[in-house]
């Protein structure tokens, strides 16, 4: 799944004190948008146990790491956060303020017990697919258990969570994410989602209607439907039919006030007919698609277990191109992963200059325990893997650089999403997902505004607003 740098994120919500303090609720969240995502929700469930958000770990009474296992030592860099909290906590303690500590997602579901042995700190563990059940455990810590909750759940976690709040929504801005989907089911050689994620699960297409609605009214313009596997999403339509995540763009579409849809992260070998028509026939499905690859060697990628080709996935780059000419594609790259030689890399190198790519995230192999590449034979050295990811970033660098510059001069709808770093700027994002900055003067947040581009910078896009006159 697409990854994103360490995100500490706020949450606004309701509170219900009932005449009391109100409780603080600090939360770290690691890694991809599923577990932004996740972050929310747990904070929902929280409000109503009285708990508000803060942005200042020192004032927090809950201090929540929800936690990512992609990355390499992902579980050593929690224990070393874990070990800064800990001192934090005897301050407070010392001062009579009680402090609980909880670890929550992958890494928790990955180590469970082990994260109380490691680091006595924590009072609760909590799993991805039990974080419904948080407010319980909670209470739980706080009357001086140690919760480890790491079961897969029974229950249908999203019907137990509360019901969107109009007010946390809104406090969120124009852009949200949606889980369609968890898990994954195709056991990749080299990835942990199956074994912290679990077998692959679609929520019900009018559950996920009914969210997507309350978005809407709650302001929202544009969704992103997210999934370890998205486009492997299914489930019975209203007309008894089972739908694909083609036909469940279809009915968004259909939802007012949603302006935009997107969705991330996708499997090559679930990209259909419908959702391939979905990029050609709706003007809200954005021209913009994250279509991981991994490796351009047909040997490597069966050593993956990816179970497609290089060609394979070239002619389905060429058929989604047919239907919406102006997309621009994203992928992911894993360079060293165990066997792979001078000729399976420039296989790889050879992909991306065909594809040519808007955007990439590329990672050298590192082994995780308990999937099978870890046990490979021919695991790379680690100078060549840096040799090889230095060259394919500036490849992609450079195709990267080159997309920007093609849209200049161009007019494009942007979305304005949040105030600029600069008094007088906005920000919003291309159909392309890249930052666009404009004069505040061009319109309000959640307003889509024609604007043409003027420059291309390193990491954004500068515009200006066309007038009516076209001027």
């Amino acid at each position: 799944m697409e990854m994103n740098d360490t995100i500490t994120r706020e949450t606004n919500l309701p509170s219900e004190t009932h005449g009391a303090a109100p409780r603080k609720v600090f939360v770290k969240t690691y890694g991809c948008q599923m577990n932004v995502y996740d972050s929310q929700r747990m904070a929902d469930a929280l409000a109503a146990e009285g708990y508000q958000p803060t942005a200042e770990i020192e004032d927090a009474d809950l201090v929540l790491l929800n936690t990512c296992h992609i990355r390499e030592k992902a579980a050593e860099k929690v224990y070393s956060e874990l070990g800064r909290i800990r001192q934090l906590k005897a301050e407070r303690a010392a001062s009579g303020r009680e402090t609980l500590v909880g670890v929550a997602g992958c890494v928790a579901q990955a180590e469970g017990d082990e994260i109380l042995r490691r680091a006595p700190v924590v009072d609760l563990v909590i799993g991805p697919q039990t974080y419904h059940r948080l407010p319980q455990v909670v209470q739980k810590a706080r009357a001086g258990e140690k919760v480890v909750e790491t079961e897969y759940a029974i229950e249908d976690k999203f019907e137990h969570l509360p019901a969107l709040e109009r007010k946390a929504v809104r406090s969120r801005g124009v852009t949200a994410f949606l889980t369609v989907q968890e898990g994954c089911d195709k056991f990749c050689t080299f990835c942990v989602v199956p074994y912290t994620r679990g077998s692959e699960v679609s929520r019900p297409v009018s559950q996920l209607v009914a969210e997507a609605e309350r978005l809407a009214e709650a302001g929202v313009r544009e969704v992103t439907l997210l999934g370890q596997n998205v486009n492997a999403w299914h489930g019975e339509g209203p007309d008894g039919t089972e739908w694909g995540l083609g036909q469940l763009l279809f009915r968004l579409a259909e939802i007012p006030g949603l302006a935009r849809l997107r969705y991330t992260t996708s499997h090559p070998r679930d990209m259909d007919d419908t959702l391939i028509a979905a990029h050609r026939d709706l003007p809200s499905l954005m021209p913009y698609l994250h279509l991981p690859v991994q490796s351009g060697s047909d040997r490597i990628l069966k050593a993956m277990n990816r179970k497609h080709t290089g060609a394979d996935y070239l002619r389905l780059v060429d058929r989604i191109r047919a239907a919406r000419p102006d997309i621009a594609m994203s992928g992911d790259f894993i360079v060293g992963f165990p066997g792979e030689t001078d000729e399976d890399f420039e296989d790889t190198m050879r992909i991306i200059r065909d594809v040519t790519y808007a955007q990439a995230f590329s990672f050298k192999y590192s082994p995780r325990p308990g999937t099978p590449g870890a046990d490979l034979p021919l695991q790379v050295a680690e100078d060549v893997k840096n040799e090889r990811l230095q060259r394919l970033q500036a490849l992609v660098a450079e195709q990267q650089t080159a997309f920007a510059a093609s849209l200049v001069g161009s007019e494009i709808d942007l979305l304005i999403e949040k105030p600029g770093r600069n008094a007088g700027q906005r920000v919003g994002r291309s159909p392309w997902l890249q930052p666009v900055i404009v004069d505040e003067m061009a319109g309000e947040i959640g307003d889509i505004v024609r604007v043409r581009i003027t420059k291309a910078g390193p990491n954004s896009l500068f515009s200006e607003p066309v007038t009516g006159d076209g001027r």
